[in-house]
């Protein structure tokens, strides 16, 4: 319902629905385990140690840095997903700056029970950050080094992050099946804190909040594109509402035609190749799924049922596009093929928007309000489902309204906005629902929208 009344407000048109929801069957198989499957969060967990790093040397910038280092790593690691974390306090109090100084037998045994232990040594020298980091296998006795890695770099608490956050990727690829870590990924949202509402950006977990656009018109929807060198979003303005794109690298509006033809163009999303863009536009008269070159050239329509928004691309096959069509009354997910072919409805009922792919290709994140309707509160939550079994997932549970998931590029995070009375802010949880965290806290944030790497 919320959805609705967004998108009412800014285009003057658009879903507002009542019908009760027809359940979707589900298979006899626990669903967390397809879940967990499906999002690489199945495997048992690893029982991890990371020890705070040793002071390499007396320069009076290294404990700042080390601190910095130490809470991001630590921090970058618990988010993984994969790893059962020592806690600090269970932890040997040695504090190992080289595999000269590691005692495994100290981390394996009670109480850490480590299987493996994260350890080194930090400090500044002359304006450079220097670290180097190990990974041991305490069960390994005779070969335990897993990683060895070196660091240098400019002296900064953003760079001490950097750092961490390179280490943990490398720690969550080695052990986490060969699948990179998120710890460098970005996360795009609209924020309305200075006023207007604007695109920014942050780290993955909320750090390092920033404002990207600073227009005079309303900035909506931001999607990156799959080589982080330009956002495609919404603005409104007087003389309507446009799909406009701004380079990263360039740090300026860059030219895109297609996205400002007649009637309100909106919910731009990138093909994942980069070469593609597809959006719903109103320009024929009702709104429609098209397809334009990332230049903006080469426009055509894909539906034409009337209707139709949120385009997503399939990020693994680029031969798919997930949508949300209100073409049988009450908005819901759609499948079809990249040129508009074998068109699929995915969910029955409710009020089904916002559709992500995860990386991998088979499962749709969404928002459902499955009971909406006369006298509905408005109980809006995300559900992923499986395109193969029909399977579905309620995965956020009695927790204001939730709207808008977008997967990370690992496929075990999603990045969502949620509704509590009248402030709106992002949150992000595991791929099953838990660990679920507030990025955001300063006025209020929507529209959230994860890298692609």
């Amino acid at each position: 319902m919320k959805e609705a009344l967004r998108m009412k407000a800014v285009l003057g048109s658009l879903f507002l629905f009542a019908l009760f929801f027809t359940l979707i069957p589900a298979s006899n198989l626990p669903a967390q385990d397809w879940v967990r499957t499906g999002t690489h969060l199945g495997n048992t967990t690893i029982r991890l140690a990371a020890a705070d790093f040793k002071p390499s040397n007396g320069d009076p910038q290294s404990p700042a840095l080390k601190a910095v280092f130490d809470a991001t790593l630590y921090k970058d690691l618990d988010n993984a997903g994969i790893f059962d974390m020592v806690s600090k306090s269970m932890a040997p109090q040695a504090m190992p700056g080289s595999p000269q100084e590691m005692v495994p037998a100290q981390w394996s045994a009670d109480p850490a029970k480590a299987a493996y232990v994260a350890f080194g040594s930090l400090g500044a020298n002359n304006g450079r950050l220097m670290a180097s980091g190990w990974l041991f296998d305490t069960r390994n006795t005779t070969n335990p080094q897993v990683l060895a890695l070196q660091y240098n770099e400019v002296a900064s608490a953003d760079m001490a992050r950097t750092v961490a956050h390179r280490f943990a990727d490398a720690i969550i690829y080695r052990l986490g099946g060969g699948i990179n870590g998120i710890a460098e990924t970005m996360i795009y949202f609209v924020s309305s804190r200075t006023g207007t509402k604007q695109i920014w950006a942050m780290d993955y977990d909320g750090e390092n909040q920033h404002q990207i656009t600073h227009l005079d018109s309303i900035s909506l929807s931001p999607r990156v594109s799959p080589d982080n060198s330009r956002i495609a979003f919404d603005t409104l303005s007087d003389q309507g509402l446009f799909v406009r794109m701004f380079s990263l690298e360039l740090n300026r509006m860059v030219n895109f035609p297609a996205g400002t033809g007649g009637g309100s163009n909106q919910a731009p999303a990138w093909a994942a190749d980069g070469t593609k863009i597809a959006f719903s536009s109103a320009r024929d008269g009702h709104p429609e799924i098209w397809v334009a070159d990332a230049s903006g050239a080469n426009l055509h329509r894909l539906t034409a049922f009337g209707t139709d928004t949120s385009p997503v691309w399939n990020p693994r096959t680029n031969a798919q596009i997930a949508w949300v069509s209100g073409r049988t009354g009450e908005p819901q997910i759609y499948v079809m093929d990249q040129d508009g072919a074998n068109v699929q409805r995915m969910t029955d009922g409710g009020y089904a928007v916002s559709p992500s792919w995860n990386p991998s290709g088979g499962l749709l994140a969404f928002a459902w309000n499955r009971k909406y309707g006369p006298g509905d509160p408005g109980g809006q939550d995300i559900y992923v489902f499986d395109i193969a079994s029909k399977n579905w997932l309620q995965i956020t549970h009695e927790s204001g309204s939730n709207d808008f998931p977008s997967w990370s590029p690992d496929g075990r995070h999603i990045v969502f906005e949620r509704q509590v009375g009248k402030q709106t802010q992002i949150w992000s949880m595991l791929a099953d629902g838990t660990h679920q965290q507030q990025l955001t806290k300063t006025g209020n944030n929507f529209m959230p929208n994860w890298s692609w790497k």
